[in-house]
């Protein structure tokens, strides 16, 4: 008897010690701590309507089924602070300027990209995360916030795993309500908040309610822990979008067998000229506007409507039904076409010095411009001749780029089981779907269908059912498609050039956030910080990206870490391979080129450059059998 009662001591002393532990990290997550910045510098990119149409316009995503009321007013885990306060998110990366004030399109006083939509059938209003939410930027220097509009956002936000030292959104709202549910004052509290009058009435209605999204949220993270689907650390302005899309469409909606590990953290890319690609996303695999938008949409958490509780497939005439908002994406998507690329703010960072852009101009030409410089089309070449001007991007395969290709190999290995849809070639035929490359809908196997295949055919669907529900049809279906285009799909193991402009404002770079600052992307390898530090938007204007020293809050990026690798893209002398894409550049050069990319972007400080020859672009020495860079599509 004794051995037993020491027995069950023993457990009830690590059962307290682990609750100690948990409650330990809850009250003190590892993130920054928040500073308010004096004032936020916005740079003129669009005016204030379009930004706030941008900032809180929604998409028709549902965080779970949470309302937007009960975010409101749900109170921080250990005090009864508002948990929506600027001093909570803003430590978790989320965005406020301290002279913003609650507004029709913002009645909480949210950060940028936390918006609500209404249900139709409930009358509910929802969370809903918009665009803006994970494509605004914001850097930080001597008190003040630069906005970057369109540009990377730098929170944790996607993150779900459960871990012990927190440090991000999804962990900090899930212990919110957690305490909330389970104390019986705060409860109280918060009923109040939500209820009003009708408090006591509706109690234990709205406890049962707000219960079953708590159950939603614990069930996602505990899936994604047990599974352990994301192995690789995302940490602030990264996210495994094509993993968890996937995993969400393939997983979560269709069938538990679909689960991939995803560990190719890419970062937000900006989002100013994008109408203007031929195809986009990292490895250039998606074409049409919509599309892409509903995909994305689906993958934050709007609804689906594809079987019912007992695992059947709903009706035909209820099947795909979703709460996919597209009005409200290609109103999005059209005043994305307004946002001007960020002009360097001289008053605060330093002017320009424009005798070095002038000689980073020509290394640019020499050094860069074969991948980077946007090759409009002539008309009769666009794959939608009504976009003027249409760019047509290299994607330059990883194995000549060298970059980290775990995002790129996943995407193009990666295959799903979409069987239990019911899906035939022939309805798959009658799809607005275009295969380009390898590969045509005969070679289509259901049982094992890529990512982009069988994501371009469910969003035809889900488009289909949206714009039947709305009544939009015919000419006004093809203007909101973006330019009449039909979803194309394609599957290269490469990565997009994109044009730079603007791409001082966007650090750190590279597609995983691997390189933090422009400098040492200029720099070979072996120059390169292996670790460095990052999460509070702190700017180092002279190496222009972010400073790296560790400070308290920060996250640690490990380059030596699956899918964070900083290899490639390499200026080096000798052969071009491995990585290698140009010649070794000297610091004075970097320092040179590094102004220009200052500059790029805008005509009026283009044209305040002096001419400077510049050599020509060569292919350089591939030394073996590898195919060339001049091969690269």
């Amino acid at each position: 008897m004794r051995l037993v009662l020491r027995l069950l001591l023993l457990v009830l002393l690590l059962a307290g010690t682990a609750i100690a532990v948990v409650v330990h990290y809850l009250k003190n997550p590892h993130v920054p701590a928040y500073q308010a910045p004096e004032q936020v510098l916005y740079l003129n990119q669009w005016d204030e309507a379009a930004r706030q149409l941008y900032y809180y316009t929604p998409q028709g995503t549902t965080l779970k089924g949470l309302r937007y009321d009960w975010l409101v007013a749900l109170e921080q885990p250990f005090n009864q602070k508002r948990f929506i306060a600027p001093e909570n998110l803003g430590r978790y990366g989320l965005l406020f300027d301290p002279k913003q004030t609650p507004s029709d399109a913002n009645p909480g006083n949210l950060p940028v990209g936390l918006a609500r939509h209404q249900d139709a059938d409930t009358g509910q209003w929802y969370v809903d995360i918009t665009c803006a939410a994970c494509h605004t930027g914001e850097l930080r220097y001597q008190g003040q916030a630069v906005r970057i509009d369109g540009g990377a956002g730098m929170h944790a936000l996607a993150s779900t795993v459960p871990t012990l030292k927190g440090g991000s959104f999804g962990q900090a709202l899930g212990a919110a309500m957690a305490l909330t549910y389970y104390n019986p004052s705060k409860f109280d509290r918060f009923a109040d908040k939500v209820l009003g009058i009708n408090a006591k009435r509706d109690r234990k209605k709205l406890r049962f309610e707000f219960k079953a999204v708590l159950d939603r949220f614990t069930a996602t993270a505990l899936n994604d822990w047990r599974r352990g689907l994301y192995p690789t650390e995302e940490g602030p302005g990264r996210t495994d979008a094509f993993g968890r899309i996937a995993n969400t469409v393939y997983g979560d909606m269709i069938d538990e067998k679909n689960y991939h590990i995803a560990n190719g953290p890419v970062n937000y890319p900006h989002l100013w000229d994008i109408w203007k690609f031929d195809w986009v996303q990292w490895n250039g695999s998606a074409m049409q506007p919509m599309a892409r938008n509903v995909g994305e949409a689906l993958g934050v958490g709007a609804s689906l409507t594809l079987f019912n509780n007992n695992g059947q497939p709903v009706a035909i005439n209820e099947r795909y039904a979703s709460s996919v908002r597209i009005h409200d994406m290609y109103r999005i998507e059209e005043t994305l076409k307004t946002l001007k690329p960020p002009r360097w703010p001289e008053e605060l960072f330093g002017a320009i010095n424009l005798k070095q852009a002038s000689k980073g101009r020509a290394l640019f030409e020499e050094n860069c411009a074969y991948c980077h410089a946007p090759r409009p089309q002539p008309q009769a070449k666009r794959l939608a001749p009504e976009r003027d001007p249409e760019w047509k991007l290299k994607v330059i395969p990883t194995r000549i780029i060298g970059t980290d290709p775990t995002a790129a190999d996943n995407i193009a290995d990666n295959r799903y089981d979409v069987r239990r849809l019911g899906w035939t070639r022939g309805q798959l035929a009658g799809q607005d779907v275009t295969l380009v490359g390898d590969g045509t809908l005969a070679d289509v196997d259901l049982a094992e269908v890529s990512s982009a295949k069988g994501l371009a055919y469910l969003t035809a669907y889900v488009e289909d059912r949206a714009y039947k529900n709305a009544g939009i049809r015919g000419d006004e279906r093809a203007r909101m498609d973006g330019f009449g285009l039909k979803i194309g799909v394609r599957e290269l193991r490469g990565y997009k050039a994109r044009p730079l402009d603007g791409i001082w404002a966007t650090p750190p770079f590279l597609h995983n956030g691997s390189v933090p600052n422009l400098f040492q992307l200029l720099s070979p390898v072996a120059e390169r910080e292996i670790k460095f530090h990052i999460g509070n938007l702190a700017f180092d204007p002279k190496h222009v990206g972010f400073e790296t020293q560790e400070f308290p809050g920060s996250f640690l990026l490990d380059t030596s870490v699956t899918g964070n690798s900083n290899r490639g893209h390499e200026f080096r002398d000798g052969c071009r391979q491995g990585g290698v894409i140009g010649r070794y550049l000297s610091p004075s050069e970097r320092w040179a080129l590094i102004e220009y990319l200052k500059v790029l972007g805008h005509a009026e400080l283009e044209q305040q450059l002096t001419p400077v020859p510049a050599k020509p672009w060569t292919e350089g020495p591939s030394c073996d059998a590898l195919i060339p860079l001049v091969e690269a599509q």
